[in-house]
């Protein structure tokens, strides 16, 4: 009788835990925007050429524009959108520690792609660097 308590409690808690962390997740992810939006993308390659991408979209998270666009190929991992190669050119961290880095309007991003949310007049820049 008292294991059945002890296990009712302790399914209690952690339901109530669980509620308490979606909520917080729910509160604090940043806020996207409905409609239509236009986005610049630039891309600076190893050699450091540049190109500007332009898109209008629906979408209300980089990846998604970034993966429909077919600027980015459609790499999901268990963490979301892993960016491998941008307009044809993969960087291979394990051959020269290369990645592709991401900003936002001129700051580095905070999370990745799968959760940068897009609003109209926003500018991202997608670098190949060397770690």
């Amino acid at each position: 009788m008292k294991n059945n308590k002890t296990v009712a409690i302790g399914a209690a808690v952690l339901a109530v835990l669980l509620v308490v962390l979606a909520a917080v997740w729910f509160s604090t992810r940043p806020a996207t925007s409905a409609g239509s939006k236009t986005i610049t993308v630039e891309v600076v390659h190893k050699d450091e050429s540049t190109k500007s991408f332009t898109y209008t979209t629906d979408e209300e998270y980089l990846a998604e524009v970034l993966v429909s666009e077919g600027l980015v190929p459609d790499n999901q991992g268990p963490y979301g959108l892993y960016i491998l190669e941008v307009d044809g050119e993969e960087a291979v961290y394990e051959e020269d520690g290369a990645y592709w880095s991401l900003s936002q309007n001129g700051e580095a991003a905070a999370t990745g792609a799968s959760e940068v949310p897009v609003h109209d007049g926003d500018r991202f820049s997608l670098v190949y660097t060397i770690g």
